[in-house]
C-alpha cells in the first residue's frame, strides 16, 4: 500500500532553443569528506549527514520530556523545523540535539551550493497520516532519513536505543516513524537565487529586475502551459514534496546563450494532470523562436552553485552562427553523469519547440507530455 505518489526535491530544467546499527547519539563530524569525488559523494555525504542526527534525533526521544514535545510538534504540523524545535526545549537532550542540527544544516547548506544564510533546512515529519493513531497513543517512533532513492526496497530506521532496524519501503509500517527530510521548498527557493544569480553573472541571464523590460510597447509572445503531466508511478511511501522549476535556455538578442528559470511549484503528484496556465516563454527575450525541453528533477545531492557552473561552462562555448543551433549537446553533456542513471534528476525531454507551437507535446522518453499555447501579453 502506498500513499499518492510525490516527487521529491525537485528540479524541472525546460531549455529553451535547446534540447536541452549501533547507538551514536551525539554527531562527531558533519563535515564533507574532501576525499570524495563530488559528482558521486554529495548525495552520500548528505545521506550521512541525515543519518547521523536521525540516529542523534532517535536517541535524544528516550527523555519523556522531550519524545512528548516532538510528537506534539508532529501531530500538530505537516513538517516540523527540527532546529527551532530543539531551541525551544527544555531538556538537556533537545538542546543538545539543537547544536547537531544547526552543524548539520551549515554542511547540507554547503553542499547544495546554498548560503551560510538559508538558515535551517532539517525537517522531522510523521511517515503517513496512517500513523497517527498509534503516535497519538504514545507509541514511541522510530526516526528514518528518506531515501534519495525511490527504488530503494528497505530503508533504516533507528529506535530510541539507537539501534538499526530495516524497515520495508514497499509498505507502510504499523509501528510510527518519523522520516528526517530536508526542507525542500526553502532550499528550492534559495538555489534559485544562486541559480539566477550566478547565469546573469555571466551575462546568460536577465537580472529579474530588468526582465519586464524586454518587450515591445505594444507586448510581447508567450508560450504558455496549459497542461503538464509527469508519471512516475513506483514512489514509495516514504517520499516527501517536490518543487519543480523551468531553464529556459537560448540566443539573446545578442546572439549569446542565454538561461532563464521558471518556477513550477505546483508539480508535485506524479500521474496528476496539472492545469496551471503559466507563461513558460518569453519569446521577446530571444532571438530565434525554435526551442527544446529537458525536464529535470531535484534531490538532496543538487547543487545549485555546481548547476549554474556546468551551464555557464557549456554555453559560454557556443556561439550564434546566424541560424537555429540546437544546444541539447552542449547542455546535456555538461550535466554529471549521474543525473541520468542513478539518481532521479532526469525526467524528461521535449524537442522542437516553437512560438507557434501549441496542443499535446508528448515527452521523448514517454514520462510526461504538456499542452502549450501561443499567448500575446498585451502591455497597459
Amino acid at each position: 500500500m502506498s500513499r499518492p505518489s510525490k516527487r521529491r526535491g525537485a528540479l524541472m530544467g525546460i531549455t529553451l532553443a535547446a534540447v536541452i546499527g549501533t547507538a551514536q547519539p551525539a554527531i562527531a563530524s558533519t563535515a564533507p569528506d574532501p576525499a570524495r569525488p563530488a559528482t558521486e559523494s554529495r548525495h552520500a555525504q548528505v545521506h550521512d549527514i541525515e543519518d547521523r542526527i536521525a540516529r542523534s534525533l532517535s536517541s535524544s526521544l528516550a527523555a519523556p520530556g522531550w519524545r512528548e514535545q516532538v510528537r506534539r510538534a508532529a501531530l500538530g504540523t505537516p513538517e516540523v523545523d527540527l532546529r527551532a524545535l530543539a531551541a525551544r526545549s527544555a531538556d538537556p537532550g533537545g538542546r543538545r540535539l539543537e547544536t547537531a542540527v544547526t552543524t548539520a544544516d551549515r554542511h547540507i547548506a554547503a553542499l547544495k551550493g546554498l548560503p551560510a544564510a538559508t538558515g535551517s533546512l532539517l525537517r522531522v515529519r510523521l511517515g503517513a497520516p496512517s500513523m497517527r493513531g498509534r503516535l497519538e497513543d504514545g507509541a514511541t517512533p522510530w526516526v528514518a532519513v528518506a531515501a534519495a532513492d525511490e527504488r530503494t526496497r528497505t530503508i533504516t530506521a533507528y529506535d530510541s536505543r539507537g539501534r538499526a532496524h530495516a524497515v520495508d519501503a514497499t509498505r507502510i509500517p504499523d509501528r510510527p516513524l518519523y522520516v528526517l527530510d530536508i526542507d525542500v521548498a526553502k532550499a528550492h527557493r534559495a538555489g534559485l537565487a544562486v541559480l539566477r544569480g550566478a547565469l546573469a553573472d555571466k551575462g546568460l541571464a536577465t537580472p529579474r529586475d530588468r526582465a519586464a523590460n524586454g518587450a515591445g510597447a505594444a507586448g510581447w509572445w508567450a508560450t504558455k502551459v496549459t497542461a503538464v503531466e509527469v508519471n512516475d508511478d513506483e514512489e514509495p511511501w516514504f517520499k516527501g514534496g517536490a518543487e519543480m522549476f523551468a531553464l529556459v535556455t537560448g540566443f539573446g538578442p545578442d546572439g549569446k546563450a542565454r538561461v532563464d528559470s521558471v518556477d513550477m511549484p505546483y508539480l508535485d503528484d506524479d500521474g496528476t494532470v496539472y492545469h496551471p496556465n503559466q507563461i513558460l516563454v518569453n519569446w521577446s527575450s530571444y532571438k530565434y523562436d525554435l526551442a527544446d525541453v529537458v525536464m529535470m528533477e531535484d534531490d538532496d545531492g543538487t547543487n545549485y552553485k555546481a548547476l549554474a557552473q556546468a551551464l555557464t561552462t557549456a554555453l559560454l562555448t557556443v556561439t550564434d552562427q546566424g541560424t537555429y543551433i540546437p544546444l541539447v549537446n552542449a547542455v546535456l553533456s555538461a550535466m554529471p553523469d549521474s543525473w541520468f542513471t542513478d539518481d532521479p534528476d532526469y525526467v524528461e525531454s521535449w524537442y522542437t519547440l516553437s512560438r507557434n507551437s501549441t496542443g499535446r507535446l508528448d515527452g521523448a522518453a514517454g514520462n510526461g507530455w504538456m499542452t502549450v499555447e501561443p499567448y500575446f501579453v498585451q502591455q497597459f
